[in-house]
């Protein structure tokens, strides 16, 4: 039975964060009225743009948890690390699919007692990429960025997989999900079914069930995610100019590539939109390097790839995965530089 305590406390603090917000925006509002408008109505546009995106990947999410699927997915995840983080990485690199919406199934797994070495190594390597983004980069900026960026997907996730693995016997890794209401929520589902697999799942009240949790939680929290990712694009594009930045994050400058990584990667929000303004970057100097740096690290360190784990993952495991997501992104950045 709930303590009462325990539920007061958590309708508190539900309150305290919504407060916040609310907060923020009215300040927002007082110190910038002509941009609060704006500012709302191009979140609102962009939620409705990811919209036929973002919904089929959340009813996705809750339907692999209800049916069991994420049971045989598992089986990805298990066994001797080297070969789970390389599993892990390739996943990742060539399926349509990125933390968010995920996030559910990994939560489970850790939830279950499965490594954060592979989890790590999915989370890092699936933001970056994915058939569709490889079409479209190569379309967009060409065939050597579209297969740096995979090649660079996969090798992210099994470096930052190993690295992973060092800690694997830490405290912290063996026990890496925050002890909060929305990380219950998320792993809730696998950890309390049977792990057998039904695809129909509207046959039985408790997969019924299982399916509607498992889709407030996703929706809840990509909505927690894209609203201020949003936010923060816009107030980035009303500050920041293509050829602002590229005058940082040119040929003949040594900090280029960290440069597009420490300031670049945060302005990064959507993958494809990254595209258009990447080519930009680069017609107005960027070196090619740097551009590569910005790609990579921008799927992971951006709002919207750290926001994706950051809920649910407690702070050391949260920092370790920014750390490889930034190193990683680096070394991407300077060997696509010196090879190309």
């Amino acid at each position: 039975m709930t303590d009462p305590t325990v539920v007061r406390r958590q309708i508190s603090k539900r309150h305290a964060v919504w407060g916040l917000c609310v907060a923020l925006i009215l300040g927002v509002a007082l110190a910038w009225p002509g941009h609060a408008v704006d500012a709302a109505l191009f979140v609102g546009w962009g939620l409705i743009a990811v919209a036929p995106i973002v919904v089929p990947g959340i009813l996705l999410a809750a339907w692999v948890i209800a049916s069991g699927a994420d049971s045989r997915i598992a089986t990805a995840f298990e066994g001797k690390t080297g070969r789970t983080v390389v599993a892990a990485s390739l996943i990742g690199a060539i399926t349509p699919v990125c933390g968010v919406t995920v996030l559910p199934l990994m939560a489970g797994l850790l939830a279950a007692g499965v490594p954060l070495a592979p989890i790590m190594a999915f989370w890092l390597s699936s933001p970056i990429t994915d058939p569709a983004m490889l079409a479209t980069t190569a379309a967009t900026l060409g065939l050597s960025f579209a297969v740096g960026k995979t090649l660079a997907a996969f090798g992210l996730g099994v470096f930052g997989g190993a690295i992973t693995a060092l800690f694997a016997n830490s405290p912290w890794a063996l026990n890496a999900l925050r002890d909060n209401g929305l990380a219950r929520q998320l792993s809730a589902a696998r950890c309390g079914q049977v792990q057998t697999f039904e695809p129909k799942i509207w046959r039985t009240k408790e997969r019924r069930r299982s399916f509607c949790t498992q889709f407030r939680a996703t929706a809840r929290l990509i909505l927690i995610c894209l609203i201020p990712a949003f936010a923060a694009e816009y107030t980035l594009n009303a500050a920041l100019t293509p050829g602002s930045l590229a005058a940082y994050v040119g040929e003949d400058q040594w900090w280029a590539i960290p440069a597009a990584v420490f300031v670049g990667a945060p302005a990064y929000i959507d993958g494809y939109a990254a595209l258009p303004l990447t080519r930009g970057l680069i017609d107005n100097g960027m070196s090619k390097g740097a551009a590569m740096a910005f790609l990579v690290s921008g799927g992971v360190v951006s709002i919207w790839g750290a926001m994706a784990i950051a809920p649910v993952l407690k702070l050391k495991p949260f920092m370790l995965y920014l750390l490889l997501a930034v190193l990683g992104s680096l070394g991407a950045g300077y060997v696509f530089g010196w090879i190309v």
